[in-house]
């Protein structure tokens, strides 16, 4: 997912300060309408990957590799649980070849995320904040599960009664937060239709 690519460059932005990721006074204003707007741009910017990855990558011989290269792993992973050393010195002598595979697939994978990491960060730093606020949803639990303030997804009750903070109220997600899970609910969906899965089932 393009997203991620980009995850350690939101860090900065984690915590709600008033330089976080949005705008005062954004062009589209109303929480349902920002959710689904939001959404959409996730929604697109993955069909954007899909299409990218479906003419760069050839889906047939990825598929292939990856079949053989986990088949490979899974069956060394077999031989030295069971303690076969015949098999086991059978199955490493092919390591050479599955590395080379390993290293072409991950090749394969790369040269679509060269064309889509550009306009994933032009449009999440340049177009979004814009056009949304700081807050665009709201959750009905808390989802910072992780300690601290590195990585919020939503405000606490806190942030919440500030006045000088951007949320607006307790458990509001913040823009890139919404955007994030937006981008991971529609992506698996979105690369089973356009045939692009890393699944070989």
């Amino acid at each position: 997912m393009g997203f991620l690519e980009s995850l350690h460059l939101q860090f900065d932005f984690i915590g709600g300060e008033r330089g976080a990721l949005g705008s005062d006074d954004p062009i589209v204003k109303g929480l349902i309408l920002s959710m689904f707007c939001v959404s959409g741009f996730g929604i697109m910017l993955n069909l954007f990957n899909s299409a990218v990855r479906k003419k760069m990558v050839d889906q047939t011989k990825l598929k292939r590799i990856m079949k053989e290269t986990r088949g490979w792993q899974k069956e060394r992973m077999a031989a030295m649980r069971a303690k076969d050393t015949a098999k086991t010195t059978e199955l490493n002598k092919k390591s050479a070849y599955m590395n080379k595979m390993s290293m072409e697939m991950m090749q394969m994978n790369m040269r679509p995320m060269m064309i889509t990491f550009v306009p994933l960060i032009l449009i999440f730093y340049l177009v979004l904040p814009q056009l949304f606020a700081y807050t665009v949803a709201v959750s009905p639990i808390p989802l910072n599960v992780i300690p601290g303030d590195f990585f919020q997804l939503t405000c606490t009750a806190e942030q919440a009664a500030d006045p000088e903070h951007v949320c607006t109220a307790e458990n509001a997600l913040f823009l890139w937060a919404w955007y994030f899970l937006s981008s991971i609910a529609f992506s698996g969906i979105i690369m089973k239709l356009t045939k692009t899965s890393m699944d070989l089932s």
